[in-house]
């Protein structure tokens, strides 16, 4: 039992390194499990340090999956994109079975752009940049030198800087963007949309070629707006449902057809008051974890 409480303790921080080095639940889930099975068979005495102990073989277990994770992706069938997690209900309060802190280290923005990122770049920025976790332990799960970790580092954190795209800061602005967005869709309104999208704005969306979704991001607000007015007018009105909720940190739009069981979650990047980005993953294998309509 004792061994099993020490886990515990640590289970939510594991699953959020996990997480965030993967960008898969599934893949975190299956990390965090075998991390529980390497620790029971620990000889007592060997783990002085049961936290870093446990992170570094997380950190390892993640780092040997990054390898075959990229080269399913390479395969993959249109845009990919992470998988999300939700954080709240409508009213933004915390939901019983959150299992990893939701702040700007797991926005989609961010998670995209450590997709571009070896895996021994992201590993160490994640551990480092996020978890503050010493080089030195970074080095054993990566298997390079201390040295070496703090290159790789600072390596990823300057291409993150580079690549991140701006994004308010500002909580209230962002909530206010993603509501207008919602009304402005909803409503129909195409003028209310143009204005709540930035000249530049992205759509990209991931069906996982199980669902119908745009196989290559969508530039531009002409034709993002274009591009909402026909999925909006696909449905008759109150037959699409969409809602406010915590998406990776930040709020974003769960949109669901009641009649056909099917979900969509839409992640937003928002500067100075426009959309920049919008991120969807309406891919069911990537949704089964939230458990939406059940």
């Amino acid at each position: 039992m004792a061994r099993l409480s020490e886990f515990e303790e640590h289970r939510g921080r594991l699953w959020g390194v996990a997480y965030r080095i993967t960008g898969s639940v599934a893949d975190a889930d299956d990390a965090v499990q075998e991390a529980w099975l390497r620790w029971q068979a620990v000889p007592d005495g060997e783990a002085a340090e049961p936290r870093a102990y446990l992170t570094t073989v997380v950190s390892r277990i993640c780092y040997d999956q990054l390898g075959s994770a990229r080269s399913r992706r390479e395969r993959y069938v249109g845009c990919w994109l992470p998988e999300p997690v939700l954080g709240g209900d409508g009213g933004g309060a915390p939901l019983p079975e959150d299992r990893v802190t939701l702040d700007e280290s797991v926005g989609m923005a961010l998670l995209a752009v450590l997709e571009r990122l070896t895996p021994a770049e992201r590993t160490a920025f994640v551990l480092h940049d996020v978890f503050a976790v010493p080089f030195t332990e970074i080095a054993e799960a990566v298997g390079r030198t201390p040295v070496s970790v703090r290159q790789l580092a600072s390596r990823a954190r300057r291409r993150v800087r580079a690549e991140s795209p701006r994004r308010s800061v500002d909580r209230d602005e962002h909530r206010r963007a993603v509501e207008a967005f919602l009304a402005a869709a909803t409503g129909r309104d195409l003028d209310a949309l143009m204005k709540v999208l930035d000249p530049g704005a992205v759509w990209r969306a991931d069906g996982g070629g199980k669902v119908s979704a745009a196989r290559h991001p969508v530039s531009g607000r002409d034709k993002v707006c274009r591009l909402v007015e026909g999925l909006v007018n696909r449905w008759e009105p109150g037959t699409l449902v969409l809602e406010v909720r915590e998406v990776n940190g930040a709020p974003g739009l769960v949109l669901s057809l009641p009649e056909s069981g099917q979900f969509a979650v839409a992640a937003f990047t928002v500067y100075r008051g426009l959309i920049t980005e919008i991120d969807v993953v309406a891919n069911p294998d990537k949704l089964r974890h939230l458990g939406l309509g059940g």
